[in-house]
């Protein structure tokens, strides 16, 4: 489950036709901490191509934690194109959010990882967006 969690990631990475350092450290460090080793993560960041896999089958935390996860990415290299917002609104829909969780949720998560939110905080008002 950490791969396609991790591909979704790299698939946003991806999304504005270059994965900026930022990203690539930021995934990196997600993927490590979920247990995956320097060579498997920079397999999946070489070979960006897989396909999204059923994101309806993760808990209520592991969806939340994805969508956190989207949006710092997102906001990690100091720019947001439109087309990562379109990503990042179309996996938070196949995670069963509304598309508008991520606006929400953008304005509340910084792009640094050293700095971290309320978790539970956001999970609340990210569960009002549930469908």
């Amino acid at each position: 489950m950490v791969k396609e969690r991790l591909n979704v990631l790299i698939q946003l990475a991806a999304s504005d036709s270059q994965v900026a350092d930022k990203e690539a450290k930021l995934i990196q460090m997600i993927g490590q901490s979920n247990g995956m080793t320097k060579e498997e993560i920079s397999e999946m960041l070489t070979n960006p191509a897989r396909p999204i896999g059923d994101l309806s089958l993760l808990t209520d935390d592991q969806k939340f934690e994805h969508l956190y996860h989207i949006v710092q990415l997102m906001k990690i290299d100091g720019q947001v194109f439109k087309s990562e917002i379109v990503f990042c609104e179309e996996v938070a829909d196949r995670l069963g959010y509304k598309k508008a969780v991520i606006g929400e949720l953008s304005s509340k998560i910084f792009s640094d990882p050293a700095i971290t939110s309320d978790r539970e905080h956001l999970k609340k008002k990210a569960q009002k967006y549930l469908k």
